[in-house]
């Protein structure tokens, strides 16, 4: 039996954007989870850049911020866009 030997390529955007989209996800049920309207809770953030909008609830602050605000903004600019 030969090994499956072809390259297999990755589009790093596309990696890139489907990681930013899980992360939205996780830290919008952990929001939900604990009471908040997740989408008011996450435009606070990105509008005033103030981590207290997130919840420290399984580590969505700290989650969120490992991406840089504009980032998320293009993201939800582009799915807004793209769904029209």
């Amino acid at each position: 039996m030969v090994p499956n030997s072809s390259t297999m390529l990755f589009n790093s955007e596309e990696l890139r954007r489907e990681n930013l989209k899980q992360l939205l996800k996780n830290v919008s049920d952990a929001l939900t989870e604990r009471g908040y309207n997740s989408v008011n809770q996450i435009a606070g953030y990105l509008v005033s850049n103030d981590p207290a909008y997130i919840s420290s609830h399984k580590n969505a602050r700290s989650d969120i911020q490992q991406v840089e605000r504009y980032e998320i903004i293009e993201e939800l600019v582009r799915f807004y866009l793209e769904s029209k």
